[in-house]
C-alpha cells in the first residue's frame, strides 16, 4: 500500500507542476527576472504551496504515526548551517541559471 500512496503522490505532485508551470524553465526565468517582464504568477503557485504545508505540517505533528506508513518523519533541525547555507546557494544559483529546479527537473526527465 506504500508504494502506491507513493506513486499516487508523485504523480499528483508531477501534474502540480505541470499544470502550474513550475515545469516550464521560460515560466520560471520570467519569474526570477523582476527587471525586464516580471511573471508573478508563480508567486501566487508557492504562496499556495507554502499555505497549505503549513497546516499539513500542523496537522502532521498532531499525529503519533501516519495513516499509511510505519513512522512519521518530520524535519527537526533548527540550526543554520554552513551545509544548509551552501545546499540554498546552490539550489539558487541552478534554478537562476537554468530555470530548472530538481522536482521539476525530474518532471521533464
Amino acid at each position: 500500500m506504500h508504494i502506491v500512496f507513493s506513486l499516487l503522490a508523485g504523480l499528483l505532485f508531477g501534474l502540480g507542476l505541470i499544470v502550474s508551470g513550475l515545469a516550464n524553465p521560460q515560466k520560471v526565468l520570467a519569474f526570477l527576472d523582476v527587471t525586464r517582464v516580471w511573471d508573478p504568477s508563480l508567486a501566487l503557485v508557492m504562496g499556495g504551496a507554502i499555505g497549505v504545508s503549513f497546516f499539513a505540517f500542523r496537522m502532521a505533528q498532531r499525529r503519533h504515526r501516519p495513516r499509511y506508513g510505519e513512522k512519521m518523519v518530520l524535519p527537526v533541525a533548527t540550526q543554520i548551517d554552513k551545509r544548509l547555507i551552501g545546499g540554498a546557494a546552490l539550489f539558487g544559483i541552478g534554478w537562476g541559471l537554468a530555470g530548472i529546479c530538481p522536482g521539476p527537473g525530474l518532471v521533464l526527465l
